[in-house]
């Protein structure tokens, strides 16, 4: 008998379950036979998967075409039993396959599998040999057969992207996965297959990974975006580890992550409106994911590319007691300030040099409004189990109230109204020092709500606030255990690349967990 290799899987399609239930069974001799006996009559193939204690049944594999003969043969060999009821139901299980495999951690093989939504219905091992054989239904047979080939070879783990946005975050995160492929396989054994790319009108679609050209297929895609699409596509070829990446900044998009992760999606996000949106929606999609055995990473919502979200999850989670979080949040008024502080430009010059540089929102009052400096805040609040909601924070709007509602034209031609004020209050400022727009999260934070405001501080040019360069962003995080000494954390927090990196971070972070 030829020793069967470690790394094999036996593959067998087209078979069906002949599921045989009775009760009272104990004390009968010869039922099992009784079954081989009658099925080998009627010249039907047979393989015992699974036998359940005698008096509650047994489950025989037969082969598709033979299942409705072995039903029927069965039927007719316990017509007593199943008159008096000590039988009581003979059926088949259909459009099932077979694998076969040699596993040294078996409970880690069904561990992905589960991962993956693949519950076997039928499974047996021959625990001497380590040798496990699987029954999964036909459509998810390719998909386990991945799984099981990746836990028990070399062979690198195959992880399934679907990019949703593909504006400047979106590119370049696809660009620096294709160009990382490579070396990411070699050095993690991780196979990441960008399979799935879409904008708010459609959906484009490649089994097998999108290459340099991702841009010309997207451009000619006939697909209309849509979740139930990239669902169905991802059930139809029988996808596994995958991984959806909003890249939006989407009202309505965020409210499919529930269906995203109750369909086996695990989520990245740089879109910061699901984590503001209610308290109650925030906890449902937590349950959701912890009920389906999902992840939802979302380090760049505050700071891009910096480490600030995981550092703040650790210390809370370690114990550490956060009594206060301060810093400038936004890139984009990073810059405006620190700018405006140094130089004897006009403020509206230097809005008009931000908004040529890329750095502003098309329309700058949704960056002078404050609410996304507060987004970011409300985020960092409810990392500390803290029920604010986004009512709760007191925001220093910096449009005037004459410009709030005008088209976005004619603010930009009215910009210069806002001179006189931000001139008066830079030089009302105490002397050394410079303005900065600033998120500060306070109070007794060990009770459900802790203060927040967002609001324009002067602050001495020599503190770590005012040194602050660039578009750079800073974070200040405040313990019981460090007490007046801050943690510091400072660096670019703003920018396509940045955040794009910060995504690709996450990306291979659920990737390794997988």
């Amino acid at each position: 008998m030829s020793k069967i290799n470690a790394n094999e899987i036996k593959f067998l399609k087209n078979r069906s379950i002949i599921k045989f239930e009775g009760e009272d069974f104990l004390g009968e001799i010869g039922i099992d036979g009784r079954i081989f006996k009658a099925l080998t009559l009627a010249r039907i193939s047979v393989g015992v998967i699974s036998q359940q204690a005698i008096e509650n049944g047994i489950s025989i594999l037969v082969q598709e075409s033979d299942s409705e003969k072995a039903v029927n043969c069965l039927i007719d060999e316990f017509e007593a039993e199943r008159k008096s009821g000590k039988v009581s139901q003979i059926y088949s299980i259909n459009n099932v396959s077979v694998l076969g495999f040699v596993a040294e951690d078996f409970n880690k093989v069904l561990a992905e599998l589960a991962r993956n939504n693949v519950f076997p219905l039928l499974l047996n091992q021959i625990a001497a040999e380590k040798r496990v054989n699987i029954v999964v239904t036909s459509s998810q047979d390719e998909k386990a057969k991945n799984i099981i080939e990746s836990e028990i070879s070399k062979k690198p783990k195959t992880v399934h992207l679907a990019i949703i946005g593909h504006g400047n975050v979106g590119k370049t995160l696809i660009e620096q996965v294709l160009q990382s492929s490579e070396e990411i396989r070699r050095r993690k054994k991780i196979d990441l297959k960008v399979v799935a790319v879409a904008n708010s009108r459609k959906i484009a679609f490649n089994k097998k990974g999108f290459d340099n050209n991702w841009n010309d297929e997207v451009l000619t895609a006939e697909s209309p975006s849509s979740v139930n699409e990239l669902i169905r596509f991802s059930k139809e070829n029988q996808l596994e580890n995958l991984i959806v990446v909003d890249n939006t900044a989407s009202k309505d998009f965020v409210h499919n992550y529930h269906t995203l992760a109750e369909n086996g999606f695990d989520l990245v996000s740089s879109n910061k409106i699901f984590n503001t949106l209610p308290i109650e929606e925030y906890r449902k999609l937590r349950y959701t994911l912890n009920k389906n055995n999902r992840r939802y990473l979302y380090e760049t919502n505050v700071g891009a590319g910096l480490p600030l979200i995981d550092t703040i999850k650790l210390l809370h989670l370690s114990g550490e007691n956060i009594t206060r979080i301060k810093g400038v949040f936004s890139g984009t008024l990073s810059y405006v300030f620190n700018n405006f502080s140094l130089r004897d430009d006009k403020f509206s010059t230097i809005i008009n040099e931000a908004l040529e540089k890329g750095y502003t929102e098309p329309d700058p009052r949704e960056d002078l409004s404050g609410n996304d400096v507060a987004r970011k805040l409300l985020i960092l609040a409810r990392e500390l189990d803290l029920i604010n909601e986004f009512d709760d924070i007191n925001i220093q709007n910096l449009v005037p109230e004459s410009l709030l509602s005008v088209s976005k034209s004619e603010f930009l031609t009215r910009l210069n109204e806002l001179d006189e004020e931000y001139q008066k209050i830079k030089q009302n400022q105490e002397s050394g020092h410079v303005l900065r727009y600033v998120g500060d999260l306070h109070g007794d934070l060990q009770k459900d709500k802790g203060e927040l405001d967002v609001k324009l501080v002067s602050v001495p040019a020599t503190s770590a606030l005012g040194q602050l360069k660039g578009s750079d962003s800073i974070f200040e995080i405040y313990t019981e255990s460090y007490g007046e000494n801050p943690i510091v954390i400072m660096g670019a927090g703003a920018g396509a690349k940045v955040t794009a990196r910060g995504v690709f971070g996450d990306i291979l972070r659920v990737s390794e967990t997988k």
